[in-house]
């Protein structure tokens, strides 16, 4: 039977995430996916026959790499309201990081079927946005970093079970994904591919090379610019995922690598995560983008939906037209200094003014080592061609 292949690219959303909050204080309690579909379709960039309402992964589903233990504990604790202390000590539930709240097991659930999902409609190639995805410090058994469930691992494993043996999965979130890595980083079928933030939490992902995998872990200093991650895409991202030739991409494509997050320290614009999606696009059949790390509203918003524009080959407006704008001025942050007093660019664009800058030495330096640290391989050495 002929693989059916996506005519357009395929947009996964659930309107669980509209009204469920990880609280108040927490660094999820703000809108995300809903803006990024509000946003596209006040664009007219989102019609009907694009949109997939995700499903939720039954817990058969989830069991295929997360402990039947955890699993249930998670789904007992939202049943509850409530965990044990035995509980929050072995399955690392009800802590600040990973609260208990109403919907803590249906949303990332839905996170996980929406990304389970996406591996089955990219069996014949195509092209699918998933900005609910990219929750990648999920561990087998316990919650980790805001993740409960690890979507991204089950999009792998989707794509696996739908006849793709090769995937890369490529990672610009501000943060190593160390349940990713967990999952695949002893696979010589997966590339892993992280750009993170060297001595930022959790704190793995450093420049040595481990095990039988294809990984490849860049950590870089505060202040990383868009002329920085230009030298990134072009001398280490695109040559190694190029040489790798992979079936498939999964792009973990977090925003809190921008300038005005603030869990990071990194200064990137949003153009410059945009790019690598450009830049990636065309190496595979197949291409999912998840979403991930992301906390201040207006720029997660805006860069999410301007990825599922690079996707559809829309270029952004010079100025967003009202019903767009009327989106970005219904959303608030109070809790943070930026977000009470927002610059006017938040509400009337989505691209952000390009933030170049010099190009420090330890950037090359650092890309230098990778390679020198896979010498032996003749897919390091084409690839280091370029450095």
């Amino acid at each position: 039977m002929t693989k059916k292949w996506l005519t357009e690219p395929v947009f996964i959303g659930h309107e669980i995430y509209r009204h469920s909050s990880y609280g108040g204080w927490h660094p999820l309690r703000i809108p995300r996916v809903s803006t990024v579909i509000d946003l596209a379709r006040a664009l007219d960039w989102l019609p009907d026959r694009q949109y997939r309402t995700s499903p939720r992964a039954r817990v058969a589903a989830l069991t295929e790499w997360h402990a039947p233990d955890y699993v249930a504990a998670v789904a007992r604790a939202e049943a509850a309201g409530a965990v044990s202390d035995e509980e929050r000590e072995r399955y690392g539930l009800g802590t600040p990081s990973n609260p208990v709240y109403p919907e803590m097991f249906r949303r990332p659930a839905t996170a996980v079927g929406g990304s389970i999902l996406a591996g089955a409609l990219l069996e014949g190639g195509g092209i699918v946005h998933h900005p609910a995805g990219g929750t990648h410090h999920g561990l087998p058994g316990r919650a980790n970093g805001f993740c409960y469930f690890n979507d991204p691992v089950f999009a792998v494993l989707s794509l696996r079970a739908h006849g793709v043996r090769r995937v890369a999965y490529v990672d610009i979130d501000a943060h190593h994904p160390d349940g990713v890595e967990v999952a695949f980083g002893g696979d010589p079928d997966v590339l892993m591919l992280s750009v993170h933030e060297a001595r930022r939490w959790p704190r793995t992902g450093g420049l040595e090379v481990r095990g039988a995998g294809q990984v490849w872990n860049l950590p870089v200093p505060r202040g990383l610019n868009d002329s920085e991650m230009a030298v990134i895409r072009e001398d280490l991202i695109g040559p190694v995922v190029e040489a790798f030739a992979p079936e498939a991409i999964v792009l973990q494509c977090g925003s809190d690598a921008v300038e005005e997050d603030p869990q990071s320290r990194l200064s990137l614009s949003n153009r410059a995560h945009w790019a690598i999606v450009e830049r990636l696009l065309p190496m595979t059949p197949r291409f999912l983008a998840l979403g991930g790390g992301g906390y201040n509203p207006w720029s997660v918003g805006r860069l999410w939906t301007g990825i599922w524009g690079v996707l559809n080959g829309q270029a952004p407006p010079e100025r967003l037209p009202d019903e767009a704008e009327a989106v970005l001025r219904r959303l608030s942050w109070d809790h943070d200094r930026r977000g009470r007093n927002p610059p006017e660019y938040w509400f009337t664009t989505l691209a952000d003014a390009p933030r170049d800058g010099s190009v420090r030495h330890e950037i090359g330096a650092r890309i230098a080592e990778l390679y020198r640290g896979r010498s032996g391989s003749s897919r390091a050495r084409s690839a280091s061609r370029s450095v």
